[in-house]
């Protein structure tokens, strides 16, 4: 449905318009103004009519309706079609919810396309109102200023999820090192926030760059410079995504690592005891057998004899692990 719908003139709300025909007629003929439509999750029919009325590619049209875009910029005659993925950070359970917003900039017009809870579009709308000299370059400015919005969102998850790798990287290191299982499923989980993180930053690098150089159409070339900076500042998220993933294999590699230790350290301690019960089980094995000829066996002392051979034999065994760090 349609959330928003307003005329800018100059870099100023205008009006509501009644057509949006008129209002794009309008809007071209003054040649200082624009027209800002915000849809969210439209139905085929409700978007047919927004289509139809601004002249969209039919496969930016479908791209659009359809969620689960990856980040791209594509240029139709008549339109230039651009999808990005703003994040939400749940700090509280350690998860990245993705969205979507397709934005369409034209001669004259805007058409932002949201699927998901995110209000990025929503206040870049309420922020650059607030700012006419940025709405006054028309069109781009407002992809300008989505774009930047996300980029910069992307930042602030990054800097939540270094605080919370760094927790991480803690338990994992700490003496206990905590349940092993536990541990790793939240690596695992942790890593999977990840690749969200990339799934969503790393194809908008190459739009970015497009944008950044002046190569796209509607864009302006005094904006180049504003696209450079939101370009620069994604090249900043990528690197800490990269570190963030080199990072988080060095601790899954470290707990594996530790892990085998401890079951190392288990197995030597469970061979020593072996050893030790072992030792008086062989004894009493042998003296266990019925043969007549026996050394010792009709001794009055043979009996203690072999008691104390055993305690002997498992006593030395146990300094003997002791002292290596078996036991």
């Amino acid at each position: 449905m349609i959330v928003d719908c307003a005329i800018y003139r100059d870099g100023r709300r205008a009006k509501t318009p009644d057509d949006l025909s008129d209002a794009l007629a309008e809007a071209r003929a003054s040649g200082n103004c624009f027209v800002w439509i915000g849809m969210h999750e439209p139905t085929t029919s409700e978007f047919d009519r927004v289509a139809t009325e601004f002249d969209l590619h039919p496969l930016a049209v479908e791209d659009a309706l359809k969620a689960r875009q990856r980040p791209k910029m594509e240029a139709y005659e008549g339109a230039l079609f651009t999808v990005v993925r703003p994040l939400r950070y749940d700090d509280e359970e350690s998860r990245i919810t993705a969205d979507e917003l397709m934005i369409f900039i034209g001669d004259s017009f805007v058409v932002t396309v949201r699927h998901g809870d995110a209000k990025t579009a929503a206040d870049a709308r309420s922020r650059m109102e607030r700012s006419p000299e940025v709405l006054r370059h028309g069109p781009v400015a407002v992809l300008y200023a989505i774009c930047d919005a996300v980029v910069d969102d992307y930042l602030d998850i990054a800097a939540e999820l270094q605080v919370d790798l760094e927790e991480l990287e803690e338990q994992v290191f700490s003496p206990t090192g905590g349940d092993s299982s536990r541990v790793a499923g939240v690596i695992y989980s942790f890593k999977r926030q990840v690749l969200e993180f990339r799934r969503a930053i790393s194809p908008l690098s190459e739009p970015m760059a497009r944008l950044a150089g002046g190569n796209a159409p509607f864009v302006d070339a005094r904006t180049k410079p504003f696209f450079r900076d939101v370009a620069d500042h994604l090249a900043r998220v990528n690197e800490a995504e990269e570190g963030l993933d080199r990072l988080l294999s060095d601790i899954l590699a470290a707990h594996l690592t530790q892990v085998g230790v401890r079951q190392n350290d288990d197995m030597r301690k469970i061979s020593a005891w072996a050893a030790m019960a072992a030792a008086p089980t062989m004894i009493a094995g042998i003296y266990g057998m019925n043969f007549d000829h026996m050394p010792e066996l009709r001794q009055i002392w043979g009996y203690p004899a072999v008691l104390a051979l055993m305690a002997s034999v498992v006593t030395f065994l146990y300094f003997l692990f002791k002292r290596r760090g078996w036991l």
